[in-house]
């Protein structure tokens, strides 16, 4: 294996140097001494453990905690919108397993010649059952589920913590088999240990890797540890007037590494970019030696850029340690917004000419009817008679006077950025568009509640699995000609396969348009269902037959969650037989040993 190390230039007064000796400056996140995740994340559900959705003695739903705007809030229409839909009961209760039970997780399979190399490093490491067992699961509903229930399958025998790109190096040198772990956000068991491996599993946490290296204000770049979480990034550029604007739904959790190795997307990309478009430069530690480019500008033209074999790789080939990325100075100005359509055709019709216009907002996200009743459910408690008179008034407004059906009726959700002047032009351009398909404005709050929902909205399912309710989500993209089709065909062919698998009540089965591109876009779909009376409800989410209809209906295997080990059966179908070569050829190169990626993606 060919070690190759590496280091930052620094200066007697510590400022950090680029590799052109332009001066920038450094920043570094307030992480001293290793931070125990589960010390404020729940170990077998989504997100803070302060925060989660319930009911209370009153029969109130209400959300938790202090993080978000919706917490503290009494939430009076979810409890009749979720019985409602599920045919659920409050007096049914499903509660999760509290406590881990660190005796009934397979004891670690280690060499002890192994443990004591390790331990010479210096690079601190730990055996704990709880430790392993945080870092054994992403979020998909069959893992959550298993957690929930107390149920515990192959698990790492090890977590590493590295602190720099040297400790990786070292890190990569000794392991027979690594699995990274950074956000633990993946939905698509891509952290998941197959139960047939015999070899010892390490579990390699990048979460100490969080610093900005150097930020370069003439080149509007910074140079950051990939294991630095999205919210951390955007908060330390922002105290210096800057962002990288990258907002998925998981940034309070997923990291820079994740973003890389999933190819991810943002809710604001339609300005910033997705994260292919936002990276100039990255390192990565294989078994082979380190990946990098030699020099950090804006584009290169010397062969398949090696960039695209790192993006999407999914941990198969080694570790992201560093990243460049693009960023730009904070917006001067931000603007929320709504829309509401007579149905979800004409809807989709006014989002694609906002496509062909090119004038798309930094976010634009087109909810269906099932959705936007969803999204009605989740608004919280008014304290004023006045603002209730007036929530009264638009839903006269817009159902009686302009004759809008209720139960067809779509809403899309808007967010401008940038300067004030070009924002509220921007505005009336997209505002214009919309009224030419039936569109009427529907204010400020309902497009910024909208908006910032999507960070509490996987909280729900935790709450649903409370009352015999699961859930699950997944994405697609496809052609602007197909989006009707497909959003119809496979919404249908969930609730089709529900009923034909037993499942007693009908399902919610939503989708929602949440990327707008030239030729296409990124649809989201959400279903859940009452399970009770079923004896293995996970075998019934139909996401293997949901994902079998994306695929007759046009679609891709994924927009932006990547294949992991969910989708790889499909992976030869979707970039042909050659194409698989060429990716196992890389990874054959690469990885010889097959260290990496613990079977993800090939």
């Amino acid at each position: 294996c060919s070690i190759i190390f590496g280091c930052a230039a620094y200066d007697n007064s510590g400022i950090s140097l680029n590799s052109n000796g332009t001066a920038a400056f450094s920043l570094r996140n307030s992480t001293s001494s290793l931070v125990s995740r589960q010390e404020i994340m729940k170990w077998n559900g989504w997100g803070y453990s302060d925060s989660r959705f319930l009911f209370n003695k009153k029969g109130q739903a209400e959300f938790t905690g202090k993080r978000y705007r919706l917490s503290g809030m009494i939430i009076p229409g979810l409890k009749d919108w979720f019985e409602c839909t599920f045919g659920a009961s409050l007096q049914h209760k499903t509660p999760a397993t509290p406590l881990l039970n660190s005796s009934a997780v397979q004891p670690p399979t280690l060499n002890e010649a192994f443990v004591e190399e390790l331990k010479s490093t210096g690079i601190p490491f730990s055996q704990d059952a709880e430790d392993r067992v945080f870092r054994a699961h992403g979020h998909c509903l069959h893992e959550i589920f298993a957690l929930r229930e107390g149920k515990f399958g192959r698990v790492p025998d090890m977590v590493v913590w590295p602190s720099e790109f040297r400790s990786c190096v070292i890190c990569v040198f000794f392991f027979s088999l690594s699995l990274s772990f950074i956000g633990g956000t993946s939905v698509s068991s891509a952290l998941e240990c197959p139960p047939e491996e015999t070899r010892s599993i390490v579990s390699l946490d990048t979460s100490q890797m969080n610093r900005i290296l150097w930020v370069d204000e003439k080149n509007l770049t910074a140079h950051v540890e990939a294991g630095i979480v999205g919210q951390d990034l955007e908060r330390l550029l922002n105290e210096s007037g800057y962002c990288t604007g990258h907002e998925p739904d998981s940034m309070e959790f997923s990291s820079l590494g994740g973003w890389v190795a999933t190819r991810a997307s943002g809710m604001k990309k339609n300005i910033y970019g997705n994260i292919e478009d936002l990276v100039v430069h990255i390192k990565m530690v294989t078994p082979q030696g380190v990946i990098e480019k030699s020099c950090q500008g804006p584009r290169m033209s010397t062969g398949p850029d090696i960039h695209h074999f790192i993006m999407g790789s999914e941990g198969t080939l080694g570790v992201v340690t560093e990243v460049t990325m693009k960023i730009r100075p904070m917006p001067e100005y931000q603007k929320y917004g709504s829309v509401v359509f007579p149905n979800f055709e004409q809807g989709v019709a006014c989002l694609r000419e906002v496509a062909r216009q090119r004038c798309a907002p930094a976010s634009i996200r087109l909810m269906d009817n099932e959705q936007f009743k969803f999204g009605h459910a989740l608004k919280p408690q008014v304290s004023s008679i006045f603002t209730s008179f007036l929530d009264g008034l638009k839903k006269f407004y817009i159902t009686k006077f302009k004759g809008f059906d209720p139960n067809r009726l779509c809403v899309a959700t808007l967010l401008f950025e940038g300067d004030r002047e070009k924002v509220l032009q921007h505005e009336k351009q997209v505002y214009d568009i919309a009224a030419k398909f039936g569109g009427l404005a529907a204010g400020e709050d309902n497009g910024q509640r909208g908006y910032m929902l999507t960070f509490v909205i996987a909280y729900l399912r935790d709450l649903g699995m409370d009352y015999y309710v699961i859930g699950e989500s997944f994405e697609t993209s496809v052609p602007w000609d197909r989006v009707l089709d497909i959003c119809r065909n496979v919404k249908a062919r969930i609730v089709r396969e529900c009923k034909e698998r037993g499942v007693q009540f009908p399902p919610l089965s939503t989708c929602r348009v949440t990327q707008t591109y030239d030729a296409g876009a990124c649809v989201y779909f959400y279903f859940a269902f009452n399970y009770r009376g079923l004896s293995d409800p996970v075998q019934c989410q139909n996401l293997h037959a949901a994902r079998e209809e994306i695929l007759a209906n046009g679609g891709s295997l994924s927009h932006h969650h990547g294949v992991g080990k969910l989708r790889k059966e499909w992976m030869r179908e979707t970039v042909s037989n050659v194409g698989m070569g060429m990716l196992k050829s890389v990874k054959d190169y690469v990885d010889p040993n097959n260290i990496f990626g613990n079977r993800n993606l090939l």
